[in-house]
Formats: C-alpha cells, sequence, structure tokens
C-alpha cells in the first residue's frame, strides 16, 4: 500500500508539471501573438485515487468510532494487541496521513500540490481519527504520535499555517474544515498533560509570528462572512467550520503553547491602541474563559474553552440575583446553590435568545420570529421595576394630598403656565433622546404626569398610572389597582423587597416563628389564667370607663358584637346594663350626635368579657392589668390578694413573657445584621468556588484579584456547563466527557474545593522540577543497570561455553584421567 501511495503521489506530481508546462507555453504564445490568454479547463485531470486508497476513508472511520466516547481499551488495543505480531495501527494511521500529505517528496511548503478536493475527504477523516486516538486522554498514544520518527506533527502543523492552495481559492470550507481537525489533534496531542514535552515538540518547528498571522487571518475572513450571512441562519453556531471558529481554535491552541513560550505569550497580547489585527486578539481573549476542575485522581487541571454564543444573552440583573442570594457552606464556598441554579440560568439565556429571533441553541433549526421591543423590556427588568416603584410613591401623594378626587377636576391653567409646561415635557423628551440618562427620564415622566393632571384630570390620570403600574412590574397579584385608589397603598410594600434591611425587619419576626409563636402561646395560658383568678375573687374590681356616642345606627351595629361578648350580662327593661354604674360627673348628650355620654360599665360579669378584658387592657397597659381595674382601699379584706394579683401579672406577663418575645425578635434582628455583615467580608475576602480566602494569596505569584477573575472565575464555569449542554457528545474533550458525566450525576467533585493550582505550583515548584530530575536520572540508570545486567548475563554466559569447551579439550587430551565406569550410562 505504501509502495502505491509513493507512485500516486508521483503520478500526481508528474501530472502537475505537465499542466505547468503547458500553462507556461500557452501565457508565452499569448504574449508573443499580443492576444489575451484564452480560458481553458484543465487539460490533463488530476488521477483519481485508486480503491485500495479511497477504501481507507470507511476504515478509519471505523477505528475512529472504535474510539468514541474516549473507550481507553480500545484506545490501546489500537496501539498494542499483546500478541506475537503487535500492529501498532496508532502509527500506521499517522504514517498514512504522512503519505497521502505528500511529505515524501520533502515539501511540505508543497502541500497544496497534493492535497485536492478528491482526497481532502480522506485526509479530513484520517485527522479525526488521530485526533479520537488521543483524547481522554490516551497518554500513550499521544506520545506515540509526537515521538514517532516519521514528520507526522510537521505535517499537522503545515495544515494549520499555510494556506493550502489551489484548493483554497475554490473551496475555502473544506480548507477551514481541515486546519480546525488539524487544530483539535494538536490540542489533544497535549490534553490532560502535566509535563511540556509535547508542547515543546510542537512548538521545535512552528513559527509563533505565523501562528498568530493565521488567528488574524480567520478573523478578517469571518468579518467579511458575516456582513451577509446566510438566510435563515447563524453561522456562527450552525457551521462548525466558519472562519471565527476555526481562528478560535487556532486561538485556543496558541493559548496552550503560549504556556511554554513566553515569545507566543507576548505575541498573543493586543497591544494599547487597536493595530492591524489586534481588534482579532481582543475578541478571542473575551470569548475564551479558563476553568480548573479536580479528576477523580484528585489532581487538577487547566480547562481553556470558548465561550458559547447564547452566554451573551445572560442578563446583569440574574447576575447580581445569583452573587447576592447564594448560600454557601461550612468552606465559604456557594458551588452546591450555585450549581442548582445553572439549569435556571441556562433556560433563561434560550428564553432571551428567543426575544431575540435567533436560532435556539438546542440545535433547531425553526427561528422564532423577533421581538425586539419584549427582547428591550425584559434585558432592563431592574430599570422597570424602579419607574414601577417611584410611579407607586407618586399615586399615593396624590391621593394623600388631594383626596377626595371629586373635588379636583381637569382645569385650565394659565397661558404662560400651560406652555411653559409643554416647553417642559419636549424639552426633557429631547434629553431623553439624544442623551438617555435616569434624570432625564424622571424629568419627563414629572412633566408628563402633571401635563396629563391638568389636561385629563387627576383620577384618569391615576387610573392611567396604575395600569402602567401593572404593565411595567413583574408581580402578577396587582389587578388591585383597578379597585379603589386606596390598594394603591399596598404597592408601597415592594420597598420591603428592594431594600435588604427591611427584608430582615420582616424576617426578624418570621425566622423564629415558632418560638415567638411559642412564647405567645404561654402569654395566652397566663391571661386564661389570671382571667379565672380575676373572674373569681375580683369581678367587681373589672369597672372600666367608656365614652359612649348616642348614635342608634352605630348602636344597632355594635349590638350584636355586644350580644356575643356580653352573654349572661345582667340586663333591666330598657335592655341596659343593669350592673353599669353611672357616675355622678356623667355627661349626656341631648341633641348632637357627636357629644359624648360617659360612662362606667362591669366587663367582667362573664368569663369570656374578663379574658377579653385582660387580654386586651392588661397587655397593653405598662404597668399591666392593674392599671385599669379599680384601685381598691386598704381597708378591703382582699386589698393583699389584689396586690399580689397585680404584681404576678405585672412581673410573669409584662416583664417577663413580653420580654422574651421582644428579645427574640432583637436576637434574630442582630444575627441577621451579623450574617450580612459577615456575607460582604466574604463576598470581599472569599473565592465564590474553591473559597479559599485572600490571605493565601499574599506574597504568591498570582494575586487573589487575578484568582477570581481569571482562574476561578464564578461566570466561567457557568459558561463551561452551558458549553457541555449545548455540544454534541461526539465531539467532546476528555475533560468535558468526564464534567459531563458529573453533572448527569449532579456530582460536585470535579469543582476545586479549598485547591488552586496558582498555589500548588507556586509552592511546589522547584520540588518538582527535582523530583522530575530525580525521575528522569533514575529511569536512565534503571535503563543502564538493565543493559549491564543484560551484558552481564551474556558475558556469564559466554564464559561458562567457554569453560565447557575447555574442559571437553581437556578431557579429550588426556584420557587417563577419564574414570568411566562401565556400569554408569555414558
Amino acid at each position: 500500500m505504501k509502495e502505491q501511495l509513493v507512485e500516486a503521489s508521483v503520478v500526481t506530481k508528474k501530472a502537475f508539471n505537465t499542466y505547468r508546462r503547458e500553462v507556461e507555453a500557452e501565457e508565452h504564445q499569448a504574449i508573443a501573438e499580443g492576444t489575451p490568454l484564452a480560458t481553458t479547463d484543465k487539460s490533463h485531470d488530476e488521477s483519481e485515487m485508486s480503491v485500495i486508497i479511497t477504501i481507507m476513508q470507511p476504515i478509519l472511520r471505523l477505528m475512529q468510532l472504535l474510539c468514541e466516547n474516549h473507550n481507553r481499551d480500545l484506545q490501546n488495543f489500537l496501539r498494542n494487541q499483546n500478541n506475537k505480531n503487535n500492529y501498532n495501527l496508532v502509527c500506521e494511521t499517522l504514517q498514512f496521513l504522512d503519505c497521502i500529505c505528500g511529505s515524501t517528496t520533502g515539501g511540505l511548503g508543497l502541500l497544496g500540490l497534493y492535497i485536492n478536493e478528491k482526497n481532502v475527504g480522506l485526509i479530513n477523516q484520517t485527522v479525526e481519527s488521530l485526533t479520537e486516538y488521543c483524547q481522554g486522554p490516551c497518554h500513550e498514544n499521544q506520545n506515540c504520535i509526537a515521538t514517532h520518527e516519521c514528520n507526522g506533527i510537521d505535517i499537522i502543523i503545515a495544515l494549520i499555517l499555510n494556506d493550502i492552495n489551489p484548493l483554497g481559492k475554490k473551496r475555502m470550507d473544506l480548507v477551514l474544515e481541515l486546519k480546525n481537525n488539524a487544530s483539535k489533534l494538536l490540542l489533544a496531542i497535549m490534553e490532560s498533560r502535566h509535563d511540556s514535552e509535547n508542547a515543546e515538540r510542537i512548538l521545535y518547528n512552528m513559527r509563533p509570528k505565523e501562528l498568530v498571522e493565521v488567528i488574524k487571518k480567520a478573523y478578517m475572513q469571518g468579518e467579511i462572512e458575516v456582513e451577509d450571512p446566510p438566510e435563515g441562519e447563524d453561522a456562527e453556531e450552525e457551521h462548525s467550520a466558519s472562519p471565527r471558529n476555526v481562528g478560535h481554535n487556532i486561538y485556543i491552541l496558541a493559548h496552550q503553547l503560549a504556556r511554554h513560550n513566553k515569545e507566543l505569550q507576548a505575541m498573543l497580547k493586543p497591544g494599547g491602541t487597536y493595530g492591524e489585527g489586534d481588534e482579532a486578539l481582543e475578541f478571542y481573549a473575551k470569548h475564551t474563559a479558563q476553568i480548573e476542575i479536580v479528576r477523580l485522581d484528585r489532581t487538577m487541571e487547566q480547562i481553556v474553552f470558548p465561550v458559547p454564543n447564547i452566554c451573551e444573552f445572560l442578563t446583569t440583573e440574574s447576575k447580581l440575583r445569583v452573587y447576592y442570594t447564594t448560600e454557601r457552606d461550612e468552606q465559604g464556598s456557594k458551588i452546591n446553590d450555585f450549581f442548582l441554579r445553572s439549569e435556571d440560568l441556562f433556560n433563561e439565556m434560550i428564553w432571551q435568545k428567543k426575544l431575540r429571533g435567533t436560532q435556539e441553541a438546542t440545535g433547531s433549526t425553526n427561528n422564532v420570529p423577533s421581538q425586539p421591543f419584549l427582547y428591550w423590556c425584559s434585558r432592563n427588568m431592574s430599570f422597570w421595576s424602579s419607574i414601577s416603584f417611584n410611579l407607586a410613591v407618586l399615586m399615593n401623594l396624590l391621593v394623600a394630598f388631594f383626596y377626595p378626587l371629586e373635588g379636583f377636576r381637569e382645569g385650565t391653567l394659565e397661558p404662560h403656565l400651560s406652555a411653559l409646561l409643554w416647553l417642559a415635557m419636549f424639552v426633557s423628551l429631547g434629553i431623553v433622546i439624544i442623551l438617555p440618562q435616569p434624570h432625564g427620564i424622571r424629568a419627563l415622566i414629572a412633566s408628563t404626569i402633571l401635563r396629563l393632571i391638568f389636561s385629563v384630570g387627576l383620577e384618569p390620570t391615576l387610573l392611567l398610572l396604575g395600569g402602567l403600574i401593572y404593565v411595567t412590574s413583574d408581580l402578577s397579584d396587582e389587578l388591585c389597582v383597578f379597585v379603589h385608589v386606596f390598594f394603591y397603598s399596598l404597592l408601597l410594600f415592594d420597598l420591603v423587597y428592594r431594600e435588604e434591611t427591611l427584608l430582615n425587619v420582616i424576617k426578624s419576626v418570621t425566622r423564629n416563628g415558632r418560638s415567638i409563636v411559642l412564647t405567645a402561646v404561654l402569654a395566652l395560658i397566663l391571661v386564661y389564667l389570671f382571667s379565672i383568678v380575676g373572674y373569681i375573687f375580683f369581678k367587681d374590681d373589672f369597672i372600666l370607663a367608656v365614652d359612649r356616642i348616642p348614635n342608634k345606627t352605630l348602636e344597632f351595629g355594635a349590638s350584636m358584637v355586644g350580644e356575643f361578648f356580653s352573654g349572661s350580662v345582667c340586663r333591666n327593661k330598657n335592655g341596659e346594663n343593669c350592673s353599669a354604674e353611672a357616675t355622678p360627673d356623667a355627661v349626656v348628650a341631648v341633641q348632637p350626635s357627636s357629644v359624648v355620654i360617659e360612662d362606667k360599665e362591669r366587663t367582667c360579669d362573664s368569663l369570656l368579657m374578663c379574658i377579653v378584658t385582660v387580654l386586651s387592657h392588661g397587655l397593653r397597659s405598662g404597668g399591666g392589668v392593674g392599671d385599669v381595674l379599680r384601685k381598691p382601699s386598704k381597708e378591703e379584706p382582699l386589698f393583699a390578694a389584689r396586690v399580689i394579683y397585680d404584681l404576678l401579672f405585672f412581673f410573669m406577663v409584662i416583664i417577663i413573657v413580653l420580654n422574651l418575645i421582644f428579645g427574640v425578635i432583637i436576637d434574630t434582628f442582630a444575627d441577621l445584621r451579623s450574617e450580612k455583615q459577615k456575607k460582604e467580608e466574604i463576598l470581599k475576602t472569599t473565592c465564590f468556588i474553591c473559597g479559599l480566602e485572600r490571605d493565601k494569596f499574599d506574597n504568591k505569584t498570582v494575586t487573589f484579584e487575578e484568582h477570581i477573575k481569571v482562574e476561578h472565575n464564578m461566570w466561567h464555569y457557568l459558561f463551561f456547563i452551558v458549553l457541555v449542554k449545548v455540544k454534541d457528545s461526539t465531539e467532546y474533550t476528555g475533560p468535558e466527557s468526564y464534567v459531563a458525566e458529573m453533572i448527569r450525576d449532579h456530582n460536585l467533585d470535579w469543582f476545586p474545593r479549598m485547591r488552586a493550582m496558582s498555589l500548588v505550583s507556586s509552592d511546589a515548584d522547584g520540588e518538582q522540577n527535582e523530583i522530575r530530575s530525580l525521575q528522569e536520572k533514575l529511569e536512565s540508570t534503571m535503563k543502564l543497570v538493565s543493559n549491564l545486567s543484560g551484558q552481564l548475563s551474556e558475558l556469564k554466559d559466554q564464559m561458562t561455553e567457554q569453560r565447557k569447551q575447555k574442559q571437553r579439550i581437556g578431557l579429550l587430551g588426556h584420557p587417563q584421567h577419564l574414570n568411566v565406569n562401565p556400569q554408569q550410562p555414558a
């Protein structure tokens, strides 16, 4: 097969030389005749590949599928079958790529002469198979490809750096796909490795400047395509081999290589001003993220990946809500709650993308109609919430000052005031259009509301504002704004949700609600007991002053309630309380109904009324129920008992029970305040992901700010979760497959907890280098010992053989020394 490939490459080269000679002859003839060169087809088509070569494409596809899903056993089996005759199919595949690309002629710069529309599919399949051999990772196959004596690595590098013409002039999509696969193969060779050997092998024959130029060129090609995208498609996500996606993959490759090459690292940093191609590096840096994950063997690994386009639809309000409201665990990390919220955040991105009218991230080809107004509104929910609350405050001020509204109808202003109001409204409108700022919007709203009040009236204006609040508010139960203007006061409770301090005031009552309720139950039991004692011994002391209004309507309305509470109260023929004692200084109203009649009545003739009196007046009085009861004389026989009764109620109910309730509320509020302060301190001084504190990064190579922005950026972890959700599972890299499986199992062990690679590397760089050098020396020593052992064993065998030969010669030369026993066998 190799001989046939060599023969095919020779024939291709001859065909190209023949074509070039014919073209040159036509050009000379056209120049000599002074006529333009006629457009002609190729005189000789490129020779077709033989069936033996083309059959390799499905074979390589089969080998790729055998290793699909990072099947480690079959990856190793392709390299070593553990049989007597072992076939390293990984190396054979690499050699096949070497041959099909024409590298046997030694001309890496002539790749375009050997790669055409007929064999580019086979080359792509070969590169994809090699990639699948390595991912997982399979370090043995990675080393096998990187250390092979053929120039396979150089071919892969050349596929990325070269233009591959003339194929690129006719089918740029095929060239982009080839470059994309080649960059993935180089990343697969370096995947999940903690050494720099393979990266250094790749950098050995790679010129950093050319790699950066390829990235910039791909970005510029993507700009041309974005100006005129295919109708009904999202070119950036639908076609994985689009110029910008290919450039992004090559940028990630360069980012990984830059860790081992300072020159390339400096080239990837855009300049202070946008020079030629710097916008490409800025764009790719903005849309590239990195995280650190923990493998099953507890080793840490850094992952660099492209941020999915759908992540652009994550709103700032959602970020702030998640950042400030997620619950932290005992190590200061919030990843448990953060992971649970990631699904909701992903659904929000999909919804925002639907409103934008672009294609869904789930891969559906159906376009959703664009709704730009709803999209704009949904992206500014905090702004609408602020407007809604301000309108609610304004409406309540208008109701407070001008209710009842019947006396405030639409009227006419003086001409100069009306003109001034119209001018203020149009000026504020112009300011909002030219320079949209919050103050300009407030001025426009205020002038518009004033204009409406004086044009249509206050009541229609309030009704219109109520409808506007209902539209702009995110609350679903505000239909009450259309019932009565007094219901507008309920809208002011929105302040509780807008201010965390007020929310803590509410929580101070609700958090320990069970303790408060139980204490209140104890208070009710004590009130019930004191009511019984009062009903038995001090019934005559429960005489309270009351103020009556001689209004028949009120008396009739209150009679039903009175019947319920009075129960078995004694009444005379006129229906009055027979136990009521009129005081000499009572004032009786005879004419107007507003005159108050002062009177006194008994309030403990029934146990129920006694309980109500003790509960109502006893708890509300500073000194207890004794403050409202009759003041007894010291001459009375129950004077001492009455004193004890008042004191016990004061100490047990007022001092102990009520203060217990107040103490629980105050302590809870203090705890909430300290929790808020501690939470703010944690947000400032603790990593959201790993939980490490700021002081851990003192005197280290990486500062705390760099750590939370680059290494453990919480949003990068969300973007990686989204990437795993939107990416085809057959395209997963090894780390992506690992994380996807952990996400399916709701396992959070892949998050770094109290660990960071920068701390480990800074603390153990010298030690690791020393250990690595010792390991290398140990391996070389073991090889030397093994060689010496082999040589010694060979020398021992030779000496033994020579000794035997000498013994045989001595025995043959001196037969008298032979002591042969005829009875023994020879």
